[in-house]
């Protein structure tokens, strides 16, 4: 009898055991909801065509003479700049200077150029021209400030960037402006269910009014002396 022992000699490949994963966590249902209304935004033109289409352009106003400006929600000025300081810069015309100021968007002085040619539209109030909208003498356009509608990254928001939130119908809500007793009816802003306008009474004074997407129109309480 033999001690000898048969060992069979096949090569077997031998694998480690798989590591455990990490433990799946649970998402949370307003993720996935986000997720949802954001992935059109991600793939596909149409949710991208949507999404630059809402963007917010206040109503083109005519321009007046520096010497004619009086406190408006929404007027607008045309000369050249002579002097920049900042967020700030003077625009000349034949009859007179006005101060322009640009916010946030201007603090770099590099908005304008001095010895351009600009119009400047915006809210006049305590010798400020609170600049919104500015076209260059080449025609650029710029426009200052909040973009409008509903804050972003919320739900509604989401809805707005694809197309699915609510739409302002604006010659409706001019006719329930001018149904209210006012005139030159002037779009400023937009919030998440609004419009922001200037518009005058029938004494023709400026009157700044919020008006709703349901056609409801109420005054805005006056800003504070600054």
């Amino acid at each position: 009898m033999s001690d000898d022992k048969t060992i069979d000699g096949t090569a077997r490949e031998i694998r480690d055991p798989e590591p455990a994963g990490p433990a799946r966590r649970a998402i949370p249902r307003r993720t996935w909801v986000v997720g949802a209304l954001a992935t059109p935004l991600a793939v596909g033109a149409v949710g991208l065509s949507l999404a630059q289409g809402t963007a917010f352009q206040p109503t083109p106003v005519e321009p007046v003479a520096i010497q004619a400006l009086a406190p408006s929600g929404a007027t607008a000025i045309k000369g050249t700049v002579a002097e920049i300081f900042g967020n700030k810069f003077v625009v000349q015309d034949p009859t007179g200077r006005a101060l322009v100021e640009t916010g946030r968007e201007g603090e770099d002085g590099t908005l304008v150029a001095k010895g351009e040619a600009i119009t400047v539209q915006g809210r006049f109030e305590t010798g400020f021209l609170h600049a919104r909208v500015l076209t260059h003498g080449d025609g650029r356009t710029i426009v200052l400030g909040p973009a409008g509608g509903p804050a972003m990254g919320s739900l509604d928001w989401a809805k707005d960037r694809i197309g699915l939130g609510p739409k302002p119908d604006l010659p409706a809500l001019t006719a329930s402006v001018q149904a209210a007793g006012y005139s030159d009816v002037r779009v400023t802003g937009r919030g998440p269910r609004h419009l922001d306008v200037a518009a005058k009474d029938r004494d023709g004074r400026e009157h700044q009014l919020h008006v709703g997407f349901d056609g409801q129109v109420r005054e805005k309480s006056a800003r504070p002396p600054v």
